[in-house]
Protein backbone atom coordinates (compact mmCIF):
# COMPACT_ATOMS: atom_id res chain seq x y z
CA UNK A 1 0.00 0.00 0.00
CA UNK A 2 1.40 3.34 -0.97
CA UNK A 3 1.49 5.96 1.88
CA UNK A 4 2.00 9.36 2.94
CA UNK A 5 3.54 10.19 6.25
CA UNK A 6 3.49 14.22 7.15
CA UNK A 7 5.66 14.60 9.72
CA UNK A 8 4.63 17.40 11.23
CA UNK A 9 7.51 17.84 14.06
CA UNK A 10 7.43 21.88 13.25
CA UNK A 11 3.94 22.23 12.23
CA UNK A 12 2.38 23.19 8.26
CA UNK A 13 1.11 25.32 6.42
CA UNK A 14 -0.44 25.70 2.89
CA UNK A 15 2.89 27.30 1.58
CA UNK A 16 5.58 24.61 3.12
CA UNK A 17 3.21 21.20 2.07
CA UNK A 18 3.05 22.20 -1.66
CA UNK A 19 7.02 22.92 -0.94
CA UNK A 20 6.91 19.36 0.33
CA UNK A 21 4.98 17.95 -2.55
CA UNK A 22 7.52 19.43 -5.34
CA UNK A 23 10.34 18.17 -3.89
CA UNK A 24 8.60 14.67 -3.76
CA UNK A 25 8.22 14.61 -7.46
CA UNK A 26 5.23 16.54 -8.62
CA UNK A 27 5.92 19.15 -11.39
CA UNK A 28 6.14 22.39 -11.02
CA UNK A 29 4.86 23.58 -14.22
CA UNK A 30 2.36 21.51 -14.00
CA UNK A 31 0.68 22.42 -11.12
CA UNK A 32 0.84 26.15 -12.36
CA UNK A 33 -1.15 24.94 -14.85
CA UNK A 34 -3.73 23.31 -13.23
CA UNK A 35 -3.91 26.14 -11.06
CA UNK A 36 -3.99 28.80 -13.87
CA UNK A 37 -7.90 26.92 -14.54
CA UNK A 38 -9.06 28.96 -11.57
CA UNK A 39 -9.70 32.29 -11.95
CA UNK A 40 -8.44 34.25 -8.84
CA UNK A 41 -6.75 37.08 -10.37
CA UNK A 42 -2.94 37.89 -11.00
CA UNK A 43 -0.39 36.12 -9.27
CA UNK A 44 2.94 33.72 -9.45
CA UNK A 45 4.46 30.92 -8.13
CA UNK A 46 7.74 30.57 -7.91
CA UNK A 47 9.48 27.94 -6.77
CA UNK A 48 13.62 27.93 -5.16
CA UNK A 49 15.79 25.88 -3.33
CA UNK A 50 16.36 26.71 0.01
CA UNK A 51 17.41 25.57 3.63
CA UNK A 52 17.18 25.44 7.33
CA UNK A 53 19.59 24.64 9.52
CA UNK A 54 21.74 22.26 7.07
CA UNK A 55 18.04 21.26 5.69
CA UNK A 56 17.71 21.88 1.95
CA UNK A 57 14.32 21.28 0.46
CA UNK A 58 11.97 23.41 -1.96
CA UNK A 59 10.20 26.41 -1.12
CA UNK A 60 6.67 27.74 -2.39
CA UNK A 61 5.72 31.54 -2.87
CA UNK A 62 2.63 33.05 -4.04
CA UNK A 63 3.85 36.59 -5.47
CA UNK A 64 1.53 38.86 -6.24
CA UNK A 65 1.85 42.34 -7.97
CA UNK A 66 2.05 45.25 -5.87
CA UNK A 67 -1.08 46.42 -3.83
CA UNK A 68 -3.07 43.66 -4.66
CA UNK A 69 -4.64 41.17 -2.49
CA UNK A 70 -7.85 39.25 -3.06
CA UNK A 71 -10.20 39.73 -5.33
CA UNK A 72 -13.29 40.89 -3.39
CA UNK A 73 -16.60 38.99 -4.94
CA UNK A 74 -18.83 41.29 -2.13
CA UNK A 75 -16.48 44.74 -2.32
CA UNK A 76 -14.96 43.96 1.09
CA UNK A 77 -11.86 42.99 0.08
CA UNK A 78 -13.00 38.85 1.33
CA UNK A 79 -14.47 35.88 -0.33
CA UNK A 80 -16.93 33.75 1.06
CA UNK A 81 -17.28 30.21 1.49
CA UNK A 82 -19.77 30.54 -1.21
CA UNK A 83 -17.85 32.44 -3.63
CA UNK A 84 -14.71 30.12 -3.21
CA UNK A 85 -17.01 26.77 -3.42
CA UNK A 86 -18.51 28.76 -6.52
CA UNK A 87 -15.20 28.86 -8.35
CA UNK A 88 -13.93 25.50 -7.64
CA UNK A 89 -17.29 24.20 -8.77
CA UNK A 90 -17.17 26.07 -12.37
CA UNK A 91 -13.37 25.07 -12.92
CA UNK A 92 -11.99 22.40 -15.49
CA UNK A 93 -10.64 19.96 -12.40
CA UNK A 94 -10.82 16.35 -12.06
CA UNK A 95 -14.17 15.77 -9.55
CA UNK A 96 -11.39 14.34 -7.34
CA UNK A 97 -9.48 17.61 -6.93
CA UNK A 98 -13.04 19.19 -6.40
CA UNK A 99 -13.72 17.08 -3.69
CA UNK A 100 -10.45 17.55 -1.88
CA UNK A 101 -10.52 21.19 -1.96
CA UNK A 102 -13.94 22.11 -1.23
CA UNK A 103 -13.45 19.01 1.44
CA UNK A 104 -10.38 21.21 2.98
CA UNK A 105 -12.43 24.67 2.60
CA UNK A 106 -15.33 23.25 4.52
CA UNK A 107 -13.33 22.43 7.35
CA UNK A 108 -12.19 25.85 7.79
CA UNK A 109 -15.51 27.80 7.20
CA UNK A 110 -17.40 24.82 9.83
CA UNK A 111 -14.44 26.66 11.73
CA UNK A 112 -15.21 30.25 11.29
CA UNK A 113 -18.90 29.51 11.24
CA UNK A 114 -18.64 27.71 15.00
CA UNK A 115 -15.97 30.60 16.25
CA UNK A 116 -17.97 33.95 15.10
CA UNK A 117 -21.50 32.63 15.57
CA UNK A 118 -22.30 32.43 12.06
CA UNK A 119 -24.49 29.63 8.91
CA UNK A 120 -22.05 28.84 6.76
CA UNK A 121 -22.80 30.67 3.66
CA UNK A 122 -22.39 34.02 6.16
CA UNK A 123 -18.71 33.07 6.37
CA UNK A 124 -16.58 35.76 4.93
CA UNK A 125 -12.68 34.19 4.98
CA UNK A 126 -10.08 36.81 5.75
CA UNK A 127 -6.47 35.71 5.42
CA UNK A 128 -7.80 32.37 3.84
CA UNK A 129 -9.91 33.82 1.32
CA UNK A 130 -6.88 35.59 -0.20
CA UNK A 131 -5.25 34.51 -3.59
CA UNK A 132 -2.10 32.47 -1.67
CA UNK A 133 -4.54 30.31 0.43
CA UNK A 134 -6.64 29.42 -2.79
CA UNK A 135 -3.55 28.55 -4.34
CA UNK A 136 -2.07 26.34 -1.19
CA UNK A 137 -5.92 24.41 -0.87
CA UNK A 138 -6.72 23.89 -4.13
CA UNK A 139 -2.52 23.03 -5.40
CA UNK A 140 -2.65 20.83 -2.67
CA UNK A 141 -5.84 19.13 -3.88
CA UNK A 142 -4.03 19.10 -7.03
CA UNK A 143 -0.73 17.27 -5.55
CA UNK A 144 -2.57 14.70 -3.89
CA UNK A 145 -3.99 13.19 -6.90
CA UNK A 146 -1.16 13.31 -9.01
CA UNK A 147 0.46 11.07 -5.81
CA UNK A 148 -2.42 9.09 -5.88
CA UNK A 149 -1.54 7.66 -2.75
CA UNK A 150 -4.01 5.08 -1.02
CA UNK A 151 -3.38 6.30 2.57
CA UNK A 152 -2.58 10.16 4.06
CA UNK A 153 -0.67 9.57 7.95
CA UNK A 154 0.66 12.58 10.00
CA UNK A 155 2.28 13.00 13.20
CA UNK A 156 0.76 14.71 15.97
CA UNK A 157 0.80 18.57 14.35
CA UNK A 158 3.59 21.15 16.48
CA UNK A 159 1.20 24.37 16.57
CA UNK A 160 3.86 25.92 18.21
CA UNK A 161 3.44 28.96 21.29
CA UNK A 162 2.82 32.73 21.59
CA UNK A 163 0.23 34.90 19.80
CA UNK A 164 -0.58 35.58 16.35
CA UNK A 165 -1.69 38.57 14.58
CA UNK A 166 -4.39 38.40 12.38
CA UNK A 167 -7.76 39.86 11.09
CA UNK A 168 -9.19 39.64 14.70
CA UNK A 169 -6.33 41.07 16.64
CA UNK A 170 -3.81 39.65 18.33
CA UNK A 171 -4.93 35.86 19.50
CA UNK A 172 -3.44 33.22 21.55
CA UNK A 173 -1.66 29.94 19.54
CA UNK A 174 -3.34 27.63 18.20
CA UNK A 175 -5.59 30.62 16.78
CA UNK A 176 -9.06 30.28 16.95
CA UNK A 177 -9.87 28.74 14.01
CA UNK A 178 -6.86 26.69 14.04
CA UNK A 179 -7.65 24.97 17.43
CA UNK A 180 -11.39 23.78 16.10
CA UNK A 181 -10.05 22.60 12.83
CA UNK A 182 -7.18 20.76 14.82
CA UNK A 183 -10.42 19.28 17.75
CA UNK A 184 -10.52 15.71 17.60
CA UNK A 185 -5.92 15.50 16.30
CA UNK A 186 -3.88 15.07 18.43
CA UNK A 187 -1.27 18.13 18.84
CA UNK A 188 1.98 19.25 20.50
CA UNK A 189 2.55 22.88 21.58
CA UNK A 190 5.07 25.12 23.12
CA UNK A 191 7.99 24.55 20.82
CA UNK A 192 8.87 27.49 19.70
CA UNK A 193 6.96 30.69 20.74
CA UNK A 194 5.15 31.71 17.35
CA UNK A 195 2.58 29.94 15.05
CA UNK A 196 3.66 27.12 13.22
CA UNK A 197 0.52 25.21 11.91
CA UNK A 198 -1.77 27.50 10.17
CA UNK A 199 -5.70 27.09 9.64
CA UNK A 200 -4.54 26.08 5.96
CA UNK A 201 -2.44 23.41 7.21
CA UNK A 202 -4.20 22.40 9.67
CA UNK A 203 -7.17 21.91 7.12
CA UNK A 204 -5.27 20.17 5.11
CA UNK A 205 -4.57 17.56 7.25
CA UNK A 206 -8.08 17.49 8.98
CA UNK A 207 -9.69 16.90 5.63
CA UNK A 208 -7.33 14.14 4.06
CA UNK A 209 -5.18 12.33 6.77
CA UNK A 210 -6.67 9.00 7.54
CA UNK A 211 -4.90 8.63 10.88
CA UNK A 212 -2.36 10.44 13.20
CA UNK A 213 0.26 8.44 14.26
CA UNK A 214 3.80 9.07 16.09
CA UNK A 215 4.91 5.97 14.98
CA UNK A 216 4.21 4.26 11.56
CA UNK A 217 5.33 1.03 10.43
CA UNK A 218 6.30 1.59 6.68
CA UNK A 219 9.37 1.78 4.20
CA UNK A 220 10.12 4.79 2.86
CA UNK A 221 10.77 5.40 -0.79
CA UNK A 222 11.08 9.21 -0.65
CA UNK A 223 11.25 12.20 1.28
CA UNK A 224 10.30 15.68 0.42
CA UNK A 225 11.30 18.78 2.69
CA UNK A 226 8.99 22.05 2.46
CA UNK A 227 10.97 25.01 3.94
CA UNK A 228 8.63 27.59 5.53
CA UNK A 229 9.44 31.66 5.85
CA UNK A 230 10.89 31.44 8.66
CA UNK A 231 14.75 30.80 10.48
CA UNK A 232 14.95 29.84 13.85
CA UNK A 233 17.11 27.23 15.86
CA UNK A 234 14.22 25.02 14.79
CA UNK A 235 14.44 23.50 11.26
CA UNK A 236 11.27 25.62 9.79
CA UNK A 237 10.33 22.63 7.42
CA UNK A 238 7.86 20.25 6.49
CA UNK A 239 8.58 16.80 6.20
CA UNK A 240 6.84 14.20 4.32
CA UNK A 241 7.50 10.84 3.34
CA UNK A 242 6.11 9.03 0.44
CA UNK A 243 6.62 4.91 1.17
CA UNK A 244 4.96 1.62 1.27
CA UNK A 245 3.31 -0.04 4.27
CA UNK A 246 2.21 -3.55 4.37
CA UNK A 247 -1.61 -3.61 3.78
CA UNK A 248 -3.74 -5.54 6.14
CA UNK A 249 -7.21 -4.05 5.31
CA UNK A 250 -10.24 -5.63 3.90
CA UNK A 251 -10.03 -2.80 0.81
CA UNK A 252 -8.26 0.46 0.83
CA UNK A 253 -11.27 2.41 1.07
CA UNK A 254 -11.52 0.59 4.60
CA UNK A 255 -9.00 2.77 7.47
CA UNK A 256 -8.19 0.32 10.26
CA UNK A 257 -7.95 2.84 13.04
CA UNK A 258 -7.51 2.18 16.84
CA UNK A 259 -9.33 3.93 20.09
CA UNK A 260 -10.32 2.90 23.09
CA UNK A 261 -13.96 2.35 24.52
CA UNK A 262 -14.53 3.33 27.77
CA UNK A 263 -17.83 2.36 29.67
CA UNK A 264 -19.83 3.00 32.74
CA UNK A 265 -22.97 2.40 33.95
CA UNK A 266 -25.25 4.25 36.70
CA UNK A 267 -28.32 3.76 38.34
CA UNK A 268 -28.25 6.38 40.61
CA UNK A 269 -28.23 9.89 38.45
CA UNK A 270 -30.73 12.35 37.57
CA UNK A 271 -31.06 12.26 33.87
CA UNK A 272 -31.30 16.26 33.62
CA UNK A 273 -27.28 15.68 33.79
CA UNK A 274 -26.53 13.50 31.38
CA UNK A 275 -26.89 16.26 28.53
CA UNK A 276 -24.37 18.29 30.29
CA UNK A 277 -21.54 15.32 30.66
CA UNK A 278 -21.74 14.46 26.68
CA UNK A 279 -21.12 17.72 26.26
CA UNK A 280 -17.92 18.00 28.32
CA UNK A 281 -16.77 14.49 26.93
CA UNK A 282 -16.76 15.75 23.28
CA UNK A 283 -15.23 19.06 24.64
CA UNK A 284 -12.77 16.78 26.27
CA UNK A 285 -12.11 14.98 22.66
CA UNK A 286 -14.23 12.16 22.24
CA UNK A 287 -15.16 10.60 18.81
CA UNK A 288 -18.41 9.61 20.08
CA UNK A 289 -20.44 9.24 22.83
CA UNK A 290 -23.53 7.27 23.65
CA UNK A 291 -26.18 5.79 25.98
CA UNK A 292 -27.75 2.83 26.08
CA UNK A 293 -30.78 1.40 28.43
CA UNK A 294 -29.92 -1.60 30.72
CA UNK A 295 -30.93 -3.61 33.16
CA UNK A 296 -28.48 -4.08 36.48
CA UNK A 297 -28.81 -6.33 39.00
CA UNK A 298 -32.04 -6.68 40.94
CA UNK A 299 -33.55 -5.77 38.10
CA UNK A 300 -32.21 -1.92 38.43
CA UNK A 301 -32.82 0.52 35.22
CA UNK A 302 -29.77 2.20 34.59
CA UNK A 303 -28.24 3.69 31.91
CA UNK A 304 -24.47 2.48 30.05
CA UNK A 305 -22.29 5.09 28.82
CA UNK A 306 -20.11 4.44 25.99
CA UNK A 307 -17.17 6.95 24.94
CA UNK A 308 -14.83 6.12 22.07
CA UNK A 309 -11.73 8.51 21.84
CA UNK A 310 -7.61 8.49 21.04
CA UNK A 311 -5.24 6.89 23.47
CA UNK A 312 -3.96 10.23 24.32
CA UNK A 313 -7.43 11.74 25.27
CA UNK A 314 -8.57 8.79 27.83
CA UNK A 315 -7.28 10.75 30.91
CA UNK A 316 -9.60 13.99 30.05
CA UNK A 317 -12.49 11.48 29.43
CA UNK A 318 -11.92 9.51 32.87
CA UNK A 319 -11.36 12.99 34.62
CA UNK A 320 -15.18 13.78 33.53
CA UNK A 321 -16.93 10.77 34.34
CA UNK A 322 -14.99 10.77 38.15
CA UNK A 323 -15.94 14.49 38.32
CA UNK A 324 -19.55 14.84 36.70
CA UNK A 325 -21.16 11.36 37.52
CA UNK A 326 -21.90 9.35 40.15
CA UNK A 327 -19.95 6.27 38.96
CA UNK A 328 -17.30 4.72 41.22
CA UNK A 329 -15.59 2.71 38.24
CA UNK A 330 -15.06 2.54 34.69
CA UNK A 331 -14.17 -0.23 32.08
CA UNK A 332 -11.73 0.45 29.54
CA UNK A 333 -10.53 -1.59 26.09
CA UNK A 334 -8.90 -1.04 23.41
CA UNK A 335 -10.66 -1.68 19.77
CA UNK A 336 -10.11 -1.37 16.39
CA UNK A 337 -12.32 0.80 14.37
CA UNK A 338 -13.50 0.10 10.70
CA UNK A 339 -13.91 3.45 8.62
CA UNK A 340 -14.84 3.81 5.29
CA UNK A 341 -13.13 6.70 3.16
CA UNK A 342 -15.16 9.94 3.29
CA UNK A 343 -14.88 12.97 2.13
CA UNK A 344 -17.22 16.02 1.89
CA UNK A 345 -19.18 17.65 -1.49
CA UNK A 346 -21.61 20.52 -2.23
CA UNK A 347 -24.99 20.11 -3.82
CA UNK A 348 -26.68 23.26 -5.04
CA UNK A 349 -30.85 23.12 -4.12
CA UNK A 350 -33.74 25.66 -4.88
CA UNK A 351 -32.91 26.36 -0.83
CA UNK A 352 -29.18 26.63 -1.00
CA UNK A 353 -26.05 25.18 -1.03
CA UNK A 354 -26.52 21.39 0.99
CA UNK A 355 -22.73 19.61 2.13
CA UNK A 356 -22.99 16.10 1.87
CA UNK A 357 -21.11 13.47 3.22
CA UNK A 358 -19.76 10.98 0.72
CA UNK A 359 -18.62 6.76 1.86
CA UNK A 360 -16.54 5.18 -0.65
CA UNK A 361 -15.80 1.24 -0.93
CA UNK A 362 -13.11 -0.23 -3.58
CA UNK A 363 -12.74 3.17 -5.32
CA UNK A 364 -16.77 3.99 -5.57
CA UNK A 365 -18.89 6.04 -4.04
CA UNK A 366 -21.65 3.29 -1.77
CA UNK A 367 -23.18 5.94 0.14
CA UNK A 368 -23.95 9.12 0.86
CA UNK A 369 -25.89 11.15 3.76
CA UNK A 370 -26.89 15.18 4.14
CA UNK A 371 -25.22 17.09 6.69
CA UNK A 372 -28.61 17.38 9.17
CA UNK A 373 -27.01 21.11 10.54
CA UNK A 374 -27.04 22.23 7.17
CA UNK A 375 -30.80 20.84 6.51
CA UNK A 376 -32.33 22.67 9.94
CA UNK A 377 -30.69 25.80 9.10
CA UNK A 378 -32.57 25.89 5.23
CA UNK A 379 -35.43 24.69 6.39
CA UNK A 380 -35.23 27.68 8.99
CA UNK A 381 -34.32 30.00 6.61
CA UNK A 382 -36.51 29.27 3.66
CA UNK A 383 -39.30 28.44 6.12
CA UNK A 384 -40.42 25.09 5.02
CA UNK A 385 -39.76 21.57 6.52
CA UNK A 386 -36.90 20.02 6.94
CA UNK A 387 -38.30 16.99 4.87
CA UNK A 388 -38.62 19.76 1.90
CA UNK A 389 -34.85 20.43 2.10
CA UNK A 390 -34.34 16.27 1.83
CA UNK A 391 -36.39 15.92 -0.66
CA UNK A 392 -35.13 18.85 -2.97
CA UNK A 393 -32.14 16.45 -3.04
CA UNK A 394 -34.07 14.35 -5.11
CA UNK A 395 -34.15 16.40 -8.03
CA UNK A 396 -29.98 17.30 -7.86
CA UNK A 397 -27.40 15.04 -8.84
CA UNK A 398 -25.83 14.44 -5.45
Amino acid sequence: MKILYYDCFAGISGDMNLGAMIDLGVDPDSLREQLRKIDIGPYEIRVTRDQRRGIFGTKLDVILPPGEGAPAADGHGHRSFKDIAGLIEKCDFSDEVKRTSLAIFTKIARAEAKIHGHSIDEVHFHEVGAIDSIVDVVGAAICLEVLNVDMIISSPVQVGGGYVKCAHGMLPVPAPATAEILTGIPIRSGMVPFETTTPTGAAILAATAGDFADRVDFTPLKIGYGIGQRDTDVPNVLRVFLGEMEDERRDPDVEVKEAWLTECNIDDMNPELYDGVVERLFEKGALDVYLTPVIMKKSRPAVKISILCDADRRRGIEEVLWLQTSTFGLRANKIEKLILRRDVSTVKTKYGVLSVKNAYLRGERIKWKLEYEDAKRLARENGVSIKAIYDSLLTEDV
